[in-house]
């Protein structure tokens, strides 16, 4: 079983992708932990045009454009890591809302306590299995629970309108972490 089962077993929304990887399971979850998705131009670009509402508005109400930190992996909270085989980051709030709507989470625990009406949490996990001597597959899963019908109806629309674009970057994402595993082995 999965360690996201743990965290979402019921969810409204998801996406998966998997890669096979030549690299040891070890250099894959290193490959995991390092990875900055801001490194990617699409995902830079993409986020930047997520987020150009709210700068905009930012910067009509006399706000410093650079004092808003732009989404990134730090926005997420490490939930589990178990070894080099599965981990799970966690994020709740309204992630329809300009400005993502994001309730600060310290850890699994405060996730599975979120219960805020017409909000949803999200699991993001990276699960990783040996094949072979330097073979290992990785999976990456993403799960969206809607906490309540007002949530799922407002979450929905985004959803389908961010989605290509998120399956898209999940994508580039583990050929990038795929590439830094590989690298690393190399070494």
């Amino acid at each position: 079983m999965d360690l996201i089962e743990q965290y979402l077993p019921t969810y409204h929304f998801s996406e998966k992708h998997a890669l096979n990887v030549a690299s040891t399971p070890e250099q894959v979850m290193a490959a995991v932990l390092d990875y900055r998705p801001d490194n990617d131009y699409l995902f830079r670009s993409a986020i930047t045009l997520r987020e150009l509402p709210i700068r905009l508005l930012d910067r009509l109400q006399g706000k410093d454009f650079a004092s808003r930190k732009p989404f990134n992996m730090e926005n997420f909270t490490l939930l589990e890591q178990i070894s080099d085989r599965d981990i799970v980051f966690g994020l709740a709030g309204k992630f329809w809302r300009s400005d993502y709507g994001q309730t600060p989470l310290v850890d699994a625990e405060d996730f599975f306590a979120f219960s805020e009406p017409a909000s949803a949490k999200l699991a993001l996990s990276f699960s990783i299995e040996r094949l072979g001597n330097r073979s290992t597959r990785l999976r990456t899963e993403t799960r969206i629970l809607c906490l309540d019908k007002d949530a799922q109806r407002k979450f929905a629309p985004y959803w389908y309108l961010i989605r290509p674009v998120s399956g898209l970057i999940r994508v580039r994402m583990l050929k990038s972490i795929s590439q830094s595993a590989q690298r690393s082995a190399g070494d």
